[in-house]
């Protein structure tokens, strides 16, 4: 059956290449992805997928659907860009080799049970959909979840941090002006002195803990600040240590509003950022059969210091995600330009089709050996026993 996905897939190269190259074409930002989103729902429609358009009401995602039952292989698609830039994170072609696996898989899982399942995830450069996904249940019953992001190297990614949106607020309950009062402690001088605080606290912790993308914003009407707001991110090595700090600001807050003459309070305004939980046995198989198909050039495992989205869905179902080198020319960096027109290259293609095939036979192997998902799943299980997610 694996020469049998080889075999279609390659008689279907051009219709793969072709995604890339639309996408690429037609670069469109975070959530206004309408023209990529509608070509990819007709391309699986027309390979008699059923599809859902606009799914959990987000308009340019969508869910589709091949065969019946478990196993639930899922495979994931982003299409979003960056304005002026394109498609530098080459997106275009993830969601090629995204559904160049799931047509391959398509073809023959009717003979072996199952179901295929490609959700279109729009908005990853602003924070990516799937954390609304993974937090309304999407993911719950799915397998295992299939991922290949290109890049300048071949890598298993290993770990991601887990990032917090953290806002304090406050209010100053003297309500007097400073003209008159000038010696008044303020609410921005309450937020300040908290962020001194937040910046001892976070030495407590073992490991690297950071402050990101402060913003700040006060009411200062009549010469009177009567409150003041900061957002933050805390971005740590995984969401139990987040809380735990989260809970040290909080006990903090309360301490000095008497102090103070001020009210506070500190909310999550967004939703968060988990790390990333590696799976070794879906880790193992994938890279087996890269090799098999003819990617041989590997780096080992790559730690990211930025957060992933798919974060949140690997503490819900098994997950791999793949880098896939594209570039001939090493000089080209992530990120750019550069690396947006390497997605165009000849090299590139063939290295689409080549990780095509290896995740779809990846999918493969998982359903004729659903020990391995059994396997899969108690790893995950095991790494995620002793975590709580109390503020989630």
């Amino acid at each position: 059956m694996k020469q049998e996905v080889i075999s279609f897939l390659s008689t279907i190269e051009d219709e793969i290449y072709g995604i890339s190259k639309y996408i690429y074409e037609n670069s469109e930002e975070s959530f206004h992805e309408n023209k990529s989103c509608n070509y990819l729902m007709n391309l699986l429609n027309n390979h008699s997928f059923k599809i859902q358009k606009s799914y959990l009401n987000i308009d340019t995602a969508f869910k589709a659907e091949f065969g019946n039952g478990h196993p639930k292989i899922c495979f994931l698609c982003q299409y979003d860009s960056v304005k002026d830039m394109g498609q530098i994170y080459g997106y275009n072609l993830q969601s090629a080799i995204s559904i160049g696996a799931a047509l391959g898989l398509s073809k023959i899982i009717s003979r072996l049970g199952g179901s295929v399942i490609v959700i279109g995830c729009p908005g990853e450069i602003l924070g990516g959909s799937k954390l609304t996904m993974a937090h309304q249940g999407v993911f719950d019953d799915l397998d295992t979840v299939l991922a290949a992001q290109p890049y300048t190297e071949t890598a298993v990614i290993g770990t991601s941090p887990a990032v917090l949106p953290l806002e304090i607020k406050y209010s100053n309950t003297i309500k007097e002006t400073f003209e008159n009062h000038p010696k008044l402690y303020s609410p921005i001088d309450s937020c300040i002195f908290t962020f001194n605080a937040v910046n001892l606290i976070i030495k407590g912790f073992d490991n690297i803990c950071t402050i990101d993308s402060v913003d700040i914003h006060s009411d200062s009407k009549n010469k009177s600040i009567s409150q003041a707001t900061a957002r933050f991110l805390l971005k740590t090595d995984n969401i139990k240590n987040a809380e735990n700090i989260r809970n040290k600001i909080d006990y903090f807050m309360n301490s000095i509003e008497k102090l103070l003459n001020m009210e506070g309070e500190l909310h999550i305004y967004d939703l968060p950022c988990r790390e990333l939980i590696s799976n070794n046995t879906l880790n193992r198989l994938l890279s087996h059969n890269l090799k098999e198909i003819g990617i041989i050039d590997m780096f080992g495992i790559k730690n990211l210091s930025s957060p992933l989205s798919l974060g949140n869905v690997s503490h819900l179902v098994p997950s791999v995600n793949y880098y896939i080198n594209i570039t001939k020319d090493k000089t080209i960096k992530y990120g750019t330009r550069d690396f947006a027109l390497a997605t165009q290259t000849d090299f590139a293609k063939d290295i689409l089709i080549k990780t095509a095939n290896a995740l779809a036979i990846t999918a493969l192997d998982l359903i004729e050996k659903e020990s391995l998902i059994s396997e899969a799943k108690m790893e995950l299980s095991s790494k995620t026993n002793n975590l709580t997610y109390s503020l989630i």
